[in-house]
């Protein structure tokens, strides 16, 4: 699984869906894009979200980035996206043959939104595989890209 954890003043989505559009929002929190790859154990996803609702990514009365999404109340915004996992090594057009089989990328989706939902987080989430317009508001800006692999983040 990739993550690419932001946070945010305010984020959405929305999608089209049985010929009408949805739309999911929150404020203060995270928005997270998240890729899931078939061989991901569901131990391994739900530490990911662990790691993720506890990360300390929020100002504390000093300034500091010193307090979690559960210190400060916040929600996470919740967006699948198979992309994560492009190839870029050859050519110019990406290669998703690395993102894995999208059943099994849909379960462990829903794997890591739930344990969202069971830390108590507010958790708003896209349709898995629907083509969505997201909304990103950063806050800081802070930016973070976590994995649940050895993934190389330069070439």
């Amino acid at each position: 699984m990739r993550v690419v954890a932001q946070r945010v003043t305010s984020g959405s989505v929305s999608w089209g869906e049985a010929g009408e559009q949805r739309r999911a929002t929150i404020g203060h929190g995270l928005v997270l894009l998240v890729g899931a790859a078939s061989d991901d154990e569901d131990s391994t996803v739900q530490r990911l979200a662990d790691k993720i609702i506890d990360l300390r990514v929020f100002a504390d009365e000093a300034g500091r980035m010193n307090l979690s999404l559960v210190d400060v109340g916040g929600a996470a915004l919740i967006v699948s996206q198979f992309t994560l996992f492009a190839d870029m090594s050859k050519g110019r057009r990406p290669s998703l043959l690395k993102a894995g089989d999208p059943q099994r990328a849909e379960q462990l989706y829903q794997v890591f939104v739930q344990r969202f939902r069971e830390r108590g987080i507010e958790t708003q989430t896209g349709s898995f595989g629907a083509v969505m317009q997201v909304g990103i508001q950063n806050d800081g800006p802070v930016t973070l890209v976590l994995s649940t692999d050895d993934w190389a983040t330069h070439v």
